[in-house]
């Protein structure tokens, strides 16, 4: 059947099950917008305040559901508005396929009004661009673009289509999508050398990330943690793989890493990295990083084997497959004494705070308290986001949502609308600071419009804290520009686009605002005001060795 390039789009969205749309219109992208208007009850669009708001969005989504997000923005401002969000989730290996739509084919490359190459400026931050100048090849390249985004270690794909594209018509032809499956090719004297490892460890240690989560691996790590006998550590977009409540489980590892898994690591003999990247956040100094180990590796990437630290031994390929391959062959292992070592680090170290008086980890164990730790949590960069790794428990893959390689502020408010979307049946909280928010506090509008009942929670300590921290512990308490003690009124604000607003300045308030949150139905905004120094520990200086992780105790003595 003859359809434009815009109905293609459509149907191509249609084809890959696609049920819904961030963006935003512009002139570029109409003819688009003008098709999705026929099929509203098929794609539902949601209309963000700012395209980032969109890319964010899109990216909550996909996280917290598997599935692919798509965004939309017109050619120009449009497009280049999605830029910090495209690069968010490349850092953290998100399924995204965003389409722009750019001007006329004869216009391109004369600096027509609205015009940017936005496949060039974008190149470097996806894993495949396209600009389609030609109907007869539109529906080929989406259906392109959604299964690179989705396959091997996901990413976001840019599909941008001139506008003349979108107004020509050309035969279409439906087809039936096969979602992309796992690949690993398993050699195996690979798994026999690991076996190997293993079996000759007596201290082995298991460090969890973001790649077990995208895999779908959870039940697989934590079988293969229960058959090796040993602890777990894991990085922020590892939360949730490995259940927290576990006995086993150590804690975050890294720069905010607790003492037990940092130290754990510096003493084990046999470190088994899964999906993870060993990121300089995580690492601290590679020269001294787990220097007793020997190193097994396992990820999707083959480009991360041997890039920051070296592995004795290595598989590349999907997480899921690969263990359940290595569970087979395992044997059931005691680690008695070794395990005991690691519960008196735990017991000698533990996460501690100062709980007199109103904090984020007083907050965040009370939010985790009263939703039974089922909820999901979406944040901004900073102080708070740390804290919320920290202090509240995850049991479940998916229910932490965070930037961890780009450290986006402003990243959380749009990440918990596209989750919320995509998971209703969840609660769905965004840890912001106050930083933060003022960058994309107009997505509270967003909630506001379509009644997406999301609970704001602002960590309002009046300065940019974590900078602040840095500058308390690095910089000699030269404090520039990071106070932000001015006259801007949060709950106004949140009341002034549509929300419901409560002020948290005691503990007492925290239990009473946060079941309002819960029972309101409505997109509401928690404004909780700590002291303006407060600071997250553990903490290890950047380029440190682990094994000198300092807290508050250690600082004053």
């Amino acid at each position: 059947m003859q359809l434009t390039g815009a109905e293609i789009v459509v149907e191509c969205l249609k084809e890959q099950g696609v049920d819904t749309v961030f963006g935003y219109p512009g002139g570029t992208i109409l003819n688009v917008y003008d098709a999705l208007y026929n099929h509203s009850s098929e794609i539902r669009h949601v209309l963000t305040s700012h395209e980032q708001g969109a890319a964010h969005a899109a990216d909550g989504y996909a996280r917290a559901t598997g599935k692919v997000g798509v965004c939309m923005a017109t050619s120009g401002p449009g497009a280049t508005n999605l830029v910090t969000g495209i690069a968010t989730a490349y850092m953290d290996s998100v399924p995204l396929v965003a389409i722009t739509c750019n001007v006329n084919l004869p216009a391109l490359g004369k600096d027509s009004f609205q015009e940017v190459d936005i496949a060039g400026v974008t190149m470097p931050i996806t894993k495949h661009g396209y600009i389609v100048k030609d109907v007869n090849i539109l529906a080929d390249t989406i259906r392109k673009a959604f299964r690179i985004a989705g396959s091997g270690r996901p990413g976001p794909v840019l599909v941008d289509i001139t506008k003349d594209v979108t107004a020509n018509k050309c035969e279409y032809e439906p087809v039936e999508i096969e979602k992309p499956q796992p690949v690993a090719n398993i050699d195996e004297n690979d798994v026999d050398r690991i076996v190997e490892l293993i079996n000759n460890s007596q201290k082995p240690f298991v460090y969890v990330g973001g790649g077990a989560v995208i895999s779908g691996a959870a039940n697989e790590v934590r079988e293969f943690a229960k058959l090796i006998d040993a602890p777990v550590c894991d990085t922020l977009m590892g939360k949730g793989a490995f259940d927290g409540h576990d006995p086993k489980y150590t804690g975050m590892i890294g720069m905010h890493g607790t003492k037990a898994s940092n130290f754990g690591v510096s003493q084990c003999d046999l470190l088994i990295a899964l999906g993870a990247r060993f990121s300089d956040r995580v690492i601290g100094n590679p020269k001294t990083f787990a220097g007793d180990a020997k190193i097994i590796h396992i990820d999707v990437d083959a480009a991360e084997i041997h890039k920051n630290i070296h592995a004795d031994a290595y598989i590349v390929g999907d997480l899921k497959l690969i263990l359940t391959e290595l569970n087979k062959k395992l044997k059931q292992a005691d680690h008695f004494e070794w395990l005991g070592t690691i519960a008196d680090l735990k017991t000698r170290y533990p996460l501690s705070y100062d709980n007199s008086r109103l904090s984020c980890p007083y907050i965040m164990e009370k939010l985790d308290e009263l939703t039974g730790g089922q909820a999901i949590i979406t944040t901004d960069v900073g102080q708070h986001q740390m804290w919320a790794a920290q202090y509240y428990t995850y049991s479940e893959p998916r229910t932490f949502l965070s930037s961890g390689g780009l450290g986006t502020m402003g990243y959380g408010l749009g990440a918990c609308i596209g989750a919320k979307v995509g998971r209703p049946d969840k609660v769905c909280v965004n840890i912001a600071g106050d930083g933060c928010f003022r960058m994309n506090m107009n997505e509270l509008a967003t909630a506001s419009r379509y009644n997406i009942p999301i609970i704001e929670v602002v960590i309002n300590n009046h300065v940019l804290g974590m900078v602040r921290q840095w500058q308390t512990l690095f910089y000699g308490k030269r404090y520039s520009q990071t106070v932000l003690n001015d006259s801007v009124d949060f709950c106004k604000v949140a009341e002034a686009l549509g929300c419901e607003a409560i002020l948290v300045d005691s503990k007492e308030a925290v239990e009473p605002a946060i079941r309002k949150a819960l029972d309101c139905g409505k997109p509401i905004l928690l404004n909780c005001i700590i002291p303006e120094d407060d600071k997250v520990f553990p903490m290890s200086s950047p380029g440190a060795s682990l094994t000198q992780t300092f807290d508050a105790s250690d600082m004053e003595s």
